[in-house]
Protein backbone atom coordinates (compact mmCIF):
# COMPACT_ATOMS: atom_id res chain seq x y z
CA UNK A 1 0.00 0.00 0.00
CA UNK A 2 2.68 2.74 -1.22
CA UNK A 3 1.58 6.48 0.69
CA UNK A 4 0.38 4.64 3.76
CA UNK A 5 2.93 6.31 5.74
CA UNK A 6 2.87 9.90 4.10
CA UNK A 7 -1.16 9.35 4.89
CA UNK A 8 0.05 8.46 8.84
CA UNK A 9 2.66 10.98 8.83
CA UNK A 10 -0.08 13.95 7.50
CA UNK A 11 -2.36 12.46 10.44
CA UNK A 12 0.56 12.99 12.74
CA UNK A 13 1.78 16.26 12.10
CA UNK A 14 -1.68 17.53 11.94
CA UNK A 15 -2.01 17.11 15.71
CA UNK A 16 -1.10 19.92 18.15
CA UNK A 17 1.11 18.73 20.82
CA UNK A 18 -1.07 17.72 23.33
CA UNK A 19 -2.79 15.22 21.19
CA UNK A 20 0.17 13.76 20.12
CA UNK A 21 1.25 13.31 22.97
CA UNK A 22 -2.15 12.20 23.75
CA UNK A 23 -2.06 9.73 20.55
CA UNK A 24 1.13 8.08 21.53
CA UNK A 25 -0.71 7.50 24.91
CA UNK A 26 -3.07 5.74 23.71
CA UNK A 27 -1.31 3.43 21.23
CA UNK A 28 0.03 1.85 24.74
CA UNK A 29 -3.07 0.64 25.62
CA UNK A 30 -5.30 0.27 22.44
CA UNK A 31 -6.37 -3.68 21.91
CA UNK A 32 -3.71 -5.03 19.42
CA UNK A 33 -4.78 -8.10 17.01
CA UNK A 34 -3.00 -11.30 17.64
CA UNK A 35 0.38 -11.90 16.77
CA UNK A 36 1.72 -8.08 17.11
CA UNK A 37 3.40 -6.93 19.66
CA UNK A 38 3.63 -3.34 21.60
CA UNK A 39 5.99 -0.60 20.14
CA UNK A 40 8.34 -0.24 23.57
CA UNK A 41 6.91 3.21 25.98
CA UNK A 42 10.61 4.08 26.47
CA UNK A 43 11.07 3.80 22.37
CA UNK A 44 7.76 5.53 21.98
CA UNK A 45 8.02 8.72 24.01
CA UNK A 46 10.88 9.77 22.38
CA UNK A 47 9.49 9.90 18.85
CA UNK A 48 9.05 12.73 16.71
CA UNK A 49 5.84 12.54 13.71
CA UNK A 50 8.21 11.18 11.71
CA UNK A 51 10.24 8.56 13.55
CA UNK A 52 6.58 7.17 14.58
CA UNK A 53 4.89 6.72 11.45
CA UNK A 54 8.07 5.25 10.18
CA UNK A 55 7.86 3.10 13.13
CA UNK A 56 3.47 1.85 12.90
CA UNK A 57 4.45 1.29 8.94
CA UNK A 58 7.58 -1.05 9.77
CA UNK A 59 6.15 -2.50 13.14
CA UNK A 60 2.55 -2.78 11.97
CA UNK A 61 3.05 -3.19 7.88
CA UNK A 62 1.25 -0.14 6.07
CA UNK A 63 -2.55 -2.03 5.96
CA UNK A 64 -2.62 -2.13 9.81
CA UNK A 65 -0.30 0.27 11.08
CA UNK A 66 -2.86 2.87 8.69
CA UNK A 67 -5.74 1.00 10.68
CA UNK A 68 -4.27 0.83 14.00
CA UNK A 69 -3.59 4.77 13.87
CA UNK A 70 -7.63 5.65 12.40
CA UNK A 71 -8.78 2.83 15.87
CA UNK A 72 -6.49 5.16 18.17
CA UNK A 73 -7.61 8.38 16.35
CA UNK A 74 -10.90 7.09 17.24
CA UNK A 75 -10.04 6.43 20.71
CA UNK A 76 -9.25 9.99 20.85
CA UNK A 77 -12.62 11.45 19.92
CA UNK A 78 -11.26 12.51 16.59
CA UNK A 79 -13.62 10.56 14.19
CA UNK A 80 -13.78 12.58 11.36
CA UNK A 81 -10.03 12.75 10.66
CA UNK A 82 -9.56 8.40 11.39
CA UNK A 83 -12.68 8.22 8.94
CA UNK A 84 -10.37 10.29 6.76
CA UNK A 85 -7.42 7.98 7.44
CA UNK A 86 -10.04 4.79 6.62
CA UNK A 87 -10.96 6.30 3.33
CA UNK A 88 -7.17 6.73 2.16
CA UNK A 89 -7.06 2.97 3.07
CA UNK A 90 -9.99 1.49 1.33
CA UNK A 91 -9.07 3.56 -1.67
CA UNK A 92 -5.50 2.30 -1.82
CA UNK A 93 -2.70 5.02 -3.25
CA UNK A 94 -4.84 7.05 -5.70
CA UNK A 95 -6.38 9.05 -3.13
CA UNK A 96 -3.56 11.51 -2.41
CA UNK A 97 -2.54 11.71 1.51
CA UNK A 98 -3.02 15.79 0.74
CA UNK A 99 -6.87 14.90 1.29
CA UNK A 100 -6.15 14.78 5.15
CA UNK A 101 -3.83 17.31 5.69
CA UNK A 102 -6.20 19.94 6.62
CA UNK A 103 -8.35 18.31 9.02
CA UNK A 104 -11.55 20.06 10.84
CA UNK A 105 -10.40 19.95 13.96
CA UNK A 106 -13.33 18.54 16.81
CA UNK A 107 -16.30 20.41 15.86
CA UNK A 108 -15.70 23.32 13.74
CA UNK A 109 -16.69 26.53 15.06
CA UNK A 110 -18.79 28.88 12.73
CA UNK A 111 -16.93 31.97 13.15
CA UNK A 112 -19.02 34.71 14.94
CA UNK A 113 -20.15 37.88 13.33
CA UNK A 114 -18.70 40.86 14.22
CA UNK A 115 -21.64 42.62 16.41
CA UNK A 116 -21.43 38.89 18.33
CA UNK A 117 -17.70 38.95 18.34
CA UNK A 118 -16.99 42.20 20.20
CA UNK A 119 -20.08 42.43 22.02
CA UNK A 120 -18.61 43.75 25.48
CA UNK A 121 -16.55 46.47 23.34
CA UNK A 122 -19.29 47.59 21.77
CA UNK A 123 -21.20 47.94 24.83
CA UNK A 124 -19.08 49.46 26.55
CA UNK A 125 -17.47 52.21 23.56
CA UNK A 126 -20.22 52.74 21.94
CA UNK A 127 -21.10 56.70 22.61
CA UNK A 128 -23.58 57.72 20.78
CA UNK A 129 -26.31 55.32 20.58
CA UNK A 130 -29.46 57.31 19.27
CA UNK A 131 -27.86 57.52 15.76
CA UNK A 132 -27.69 53.62 15.80
CA UNK A 133 -31.64 53.39 16.72
CA UNK A 134 -32.46 55.96 14.09
CA UNK A 135 -30.92 54.17 11.22
CA UNK A 136 -32.30 50.58 12.49
CA UNK A 137 -35.50 51.96 13.21
CA UNK A 138 -38.30 50.22 11.18
CA UNK A 139 -36.12 47.89 9.34
CA UNK A 140 -34.49 46.61 11.84
CA UNK A 141 -36.58 47.64 15.31
CA UNK A 142 -39.96 47.50 15.92
CA UNK A 143 -41.13 51.46 17.32
CA UNK A 144 -41.77 49.42 20.83
CA UNK A 145 -38.06 48.18 20.49
CA UNK A 146 -36.86 51.57 19.54
CA UNK A 147 -39.01 52.93 22.56
CA UNK A 148 -37.49 50.57 24.80
CA UNK A 149 -34.10 51.09 24.30
CA UNK A 150 -34.51 54.95 24.07
CA UNK A 151 -36.06 54.93 27.37
CA UNK A 152 -32.37 53.58 28.84
CA UNK A 153 -30.42 56.26 30.42
CA UNK A 154 -26.73 55.08 29.84
CA UNK A 155 -25.10 54.46 26.73
CA UNK A 156 -24.16 51.14 28.04
CA UNK A 157 -27.74 50.17 29.25
CA UNK A 158 -29.13 50.92 25.68
CA UNK A 159 -26.25 49.09 24.01
CA UNK A 160 -27.42 46.16 26.84
CA UNK A 161 -30.99 46.60 25.58
CA UNK A 162 -30.29 46.51 22.07
CA UNK A 163 -28.42 43.57 22.47
CA UNK A 164 -30.94 41.58 24.13
CA UNK A 165 -32.66 41.89 21.05
CA UNK A 166 -29.90 40.50 18.89
CA UNK A 167 -31.12 36.70 20.14
CA UNK A 168 -33.78 36.78 17.31
CA UNK A 169 -31.84 38.54 14.75
CA UNK A 170 -30.91 36.86 11.44
CA UNK A 171 -27.52 37.62 9.62
CA UNK A 172 -29.19 40.17 7.61
CA UNK A 173 -30.53 42.25 10.88
CA UNK A 174 -26.67 42.08 12.13
CA UNK A 175 -25.02 42.88 9.21
CA UNK A 176 -27.21 46.10 9.55
CA UNK A 177 -25.88 46.91 12.61
CA UNK A 178 -22.69 46.25 11.26
CA UNK A 179 -23.54 49.21 8.50
CA UNK A 180 -24.79 51.68 11.28
CA UNK A 181 -21.81 51.06 13.44
CA UNK A 182 -19.64 51.75 10.53
CA UNK A 183 -21.69 54.95 9.34
CA UNK A 184 -21.88 56.28 13.42
CA UNK A 185 -18.77 55.25 14.52
CA UNK A 186 -16.25 54.26 11.88
CA UNK A 187 -12.84 54.82 14.30
CA UNK A 188 -14.50 52.58 16.37
CA UNK A 189 -15.35 49.63 13.89
CA UNK A 190 -11.97 50.03 12.16
CA UNK A 191 -10.64 49.62 15.53
CA UNK A 192 -12.35 45.85 16.62
CA UNK A 193 -11.65 44.92 13.08
CA UNK A 194 -8.88 42.96 12.01
CA UNK A 195 -6.24 44.42 9.79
Amino acid sequence: MPGARDAILEVLENLTCEEFKKFKLKLLTVQLRGGYERIPRGTLSLMDAIDLSDKLVSYYLEEYGTELTATVLCNMGMQELAERLQEYRREGPGAPPAAIRDPPRKAAQPAQHFVDQHRQALIYRVSEVNGLLDALYGTVLSDEQYQQVRAESTSQQKMRKLYSFTVSWDLRCKDLLLKALRDTHPYLVADLEPC
